[in-house]
């Protein structure tokens, strides 16, 4: 089996957002819902709505420009956990609705990305994926866990990686 842009992509982004979606249960078992809907780890970041939000908009945008395709459009208005969850599941539903073949060339496919400064970047979509999509999706995945550490809720690594199950090798 090769490995290509869909295998990059689409189980990587479903994997992360639907662990991210679980994380939101262990908050509402530990924590103020509403504290947690306010909180940030820093006065100039964006609170955890915020992360959720762009992670799910990081996945689905990556797909679009890879495939030239539109993205749906969410607005940014969640404000409950059920709200957040309902957005991990409309993103994953998007997500799997690609299959390989729909990114099949999409490693050359030119990606322009401009900012509302007019500022921005040019890449092949391979460039695009590995230097831009994967990273800027990270940040927010990762940003959301910290905040919920960082607030008290009894996250770890395993939440981090819950999908890959228990572990399947040793004693």
């Amino acid at each position: 089996m090769s490995f290509g842009i869909y295998e990059a992509t689409v189980p990587l982004f479903v994997n992360s957002l639907t662990d991210m979606r679980g994380w939101l249960d262990k908050a509402a078992e530990e924590k103020s819902e509403s504290a947690l809907m306010d909180a940030r780890l820093a006065p100039d970041m964006r609170p955890l709505p915020a992360q959720y939000q762009m992670a799910s908009d990081s996945a689905k945008n990556a797909l679009a420009r890879l495939t030239g395709t539109e993205a749906p459009s969410m607005a940014d208005t969640e404000s409950s956990f059920s709200e957040l969850k309902d957005r991990c599941d409309r993103t994953i539903d998007y997500l799997k609705g690609f299959d390989s073949g729909a990114l099949a060339g999409s490693e050359d496919r030119e990606v322009v990305l401009t900012f509302p400064n007019g500022m921005g970047y040019r890449f092949a979509g391979g460039q695009y994926l590995t230097g831009f999509a994967l990273p800027n999706f990270f940040f927010h995945v990762t940003t959301a866990y910290a905040i919920l550490r960082n607030a008290g809720v009894s996250l770890g690594k395993p939440d981090f990686l819950q999908h890959l199950g228990p572990p399947s090798v040793g004693n």
